[in-house]
């Protein structure tokens, strides 16, 4: 009796187990950080360098949180946009600032895909960054350029006509596919 059993009571114990995804290790922009790196508030304090390892271990990367690694992260990518060493609010230190944000939504995102509120904090990050970058574009093209090359950008220009999308035209639409 137990044998003929068997193959139906099987699919049942299948179902009631929980299934186990395995997590994918997404790369992250943070990857291209050394773990020995100082953070932000300690890399320029002159007496770090007679300071104990263990110490030193504890104000590098290897120990520091998700924020902090943003913070050195974004100051890289503002360094390679900014105009000179006092200039903080420019358009492209903006965009720069604005990147470093959305790489690390997009990031977020691939972990945990039901987290509406970030999706529009990154939404609405990329199209500030999108007016940002149409403003350059428009006033300061080689600024442009250089900013987009520079911080790894594909740029894509808008559409010329924006149609609002009504149900009419759908079906107007896809009569004209088929015919």
């Amino acid at each position: 009796f137990h044998q003929a059993c068997s193959p139906f009571i099987q699919p049942a114990r299948c179902y009631a187990r929980p299934v186990r995804r395995r997590r994918k290790d997404i790369p992250s922009h943070l990857d291209d950080l050394p773990p020995t790196m100082l953070k932000k508030d300690y890399a320029n304090v002159p007496v770090i360098n007679s300071v104990d390892d263990v110490v030193k271990r504890l104000l590098s990367l290897e120990m520091a949180s998700q924020k902090e690694k943003m913070k050195i992260k974004t100051q890289q990518l503002v360094e390679k946009v900014r105009r000179s060493p006092n200039d903080n609010g420019s358009f492209e230190v903006q965009v720069a600032i604005l990147t470093a944000k959305i790489r690390t939504y997009e990031e977020h995102l691939q972990r945990h895909p039901k987290d509406k509120n970030n999706r529009r904090r990154m939404l609405m990050a990329i199209d500030r960054r999108k007016k940002l970058l149409a403003y350059l574009r428009r006033v300061r093209y080689n600024t442009f350029e250089n900013t987009c090359k520079q911080l790894n950008i594909q740029y894509t220009l808008p559409p010329l006509h924006i149609r609002r999308i009504t149900k009419r035209w759908l079906v107007k639409k896809a009569f004209c596919r088929k015919v």
